[in-house]
């Protein structure tokens, strides 16, 4: 049965989408989510909660209609009165059949300011370990369904909220527009160009904030252990910037790599550069997805990750994992990394991984096919 067959009703029925933001990869989960309704009789209706207007936002929601509420984080603390009056009126203003709100403040805002079936998208840990918001998810759960964007943050959320059926608490990975985010990549000499790589280097990259999430001091040390193996001339690459940009750089200078150790800053439109990388690690602490994971193989880089959180969903069956936390051990993937011959094998692989798992299409099926969708439809 196709998604158009499974929605019914009359071509004027619309899905409230409710964001947080489109910072960062907001406006794409926006877009991930708007995507689901096409070819169905559902329009879509985006609403940014915080965020000013903009027209490139527009593009990038692939929504029928956006709306941006533009709050300031600090206006939507507390009781959040306002947003709940803003989206009271949007609620009224068509035939929703439901809303799909990202975040806990949306989702909050979403059930107190709507008589609306609500589909809660959580893309972090923790969401559920205050006991007050177990409270409120308790009391409003007949109209309230929840989706993890992997299933280490959906197995989080059930261990917070026990008493929920497992039907209510779900997994729906992220995914991307593989030929779309393939089309913005530019090709490795011209991406080494952009970030003032050499051309000839063995380059490991990373794309992260500079935070202790992502645990840039063990890529840096198990770097620094491999750097003997791997071939002359090999560089680390970290694009992202944060709090900790001073103290890895005396890190990096501590352990003898300093000058092998470029940290790019923050680049705009970073994925469009992953060609520059010869690998690409991820070492964080309990990721709950790693989009970048996903935008490392649509570029053909292979990718290794810690072996925990959302992450190593992504990439266990191409990938290569190591312990959190563990540098003599990412030292050890790294050499591997560096012996490999011939990628191509690799590249269709990961390029199968994608298409099976994290594409539109794929996801698209899946959300279509979730029983709590269809009982707010039906």
């Amino acid at each position: 049965m196709t998604a158009s067959e499974q929605a019914p009703g009359s071509a004027q029925r619309w899905v409230l989408q409710f964001c947080h933001g489109y910072d960062g990869p907001f406006l794409d989960c926006a877009r991930q989510y708007a995507v689901l309704f096409k070819g169905t009789p559902y329009k879509v209706c985006t609403v940014y909660l915080t965020g000013a207007p903009s027209a490139e936002v527009e593009r990038g929601s692939a929504s029928d209609e956006v709306i941006f509420l533009d709050y300031s984080s600090a206006q939507v603390r507390g009781l959040k009165l306002g947003a709940i009056r803003d989206f009271r009126r949007i609620a009224a203003s068509r035939d929703f059949a439901l809303c799909i709100a990202h975040r806990f403040k949306p989702i909050y805002v979403a059930l107190l300011g709507s008589a609306l079936p609500v589909i809660g998208v959580h893309h972090a840990f923790g969401d559920y370990k205050r006991r007050s918001r177990q409270l409120f998810a308790n009391c409003l759960r007949k109209r309230l369904s929840l989706l993890g964007v992997s299933n280490a943050v959906r197995d989080d959320m059930r261990a917070c909220l026990p008493s929920w059926p497992a039907e209510r608490i779900e997994t729906l990975y992220n995914r991307i527009d593989i030929a779309a985010v393939q089309a913005e990549q530019v090709s490795r000499e011209q991406a080494r160009e952009h970030l003032g790589l050499p051309a000839d280097a063995w380059v490991v990259g990373n794309v992260g904030r500079l935070h202790p999430d992502k645990d840039q001091a063990t890529l840096i040390r198990g770097f620094a252990q491999a750097l003997p193996q791997l071939p002359a001339g090999s560089l680390l690459a970290i694009m992202g910037s944060g709090r900790l940009e001073a103290q890895l750089k005396a890190l990096a200078a501590e352990l003898g790599v300093g000058d092998a150790v470029r940290f790019l800053g923050q680049v705009a439109n970073g994925r469009r550069y992953f060609k520059a990388f010869d690998v690409f690690a991820l070492t964080s602490d309990h990721e709950p997805f790693g989009m970048v994971l996903l935008e490392a193989m649509a570029a053909g880089v292979p990718v290794v990750g810690t072996d925990c959180g959302g992450g190593s969903e992504v990439l266990r069956e191409v990938g290569e994992l190591f312990p959190l936390g563990a540098a003599s051990e990412l030292a050890e993937v790294l050499g591997r990394q560096a012996r490999i011959g011939d990628l191509q094998a690799l590249r269709e692989r990961m390029h199968v991984h994608l298409q099976q798992r994290f594409s539109d299409a794929v996801v698209r099926e899946r959300f279509w096919s979730l029983p709590s969708l269809r009982a707010m439809l039906y």
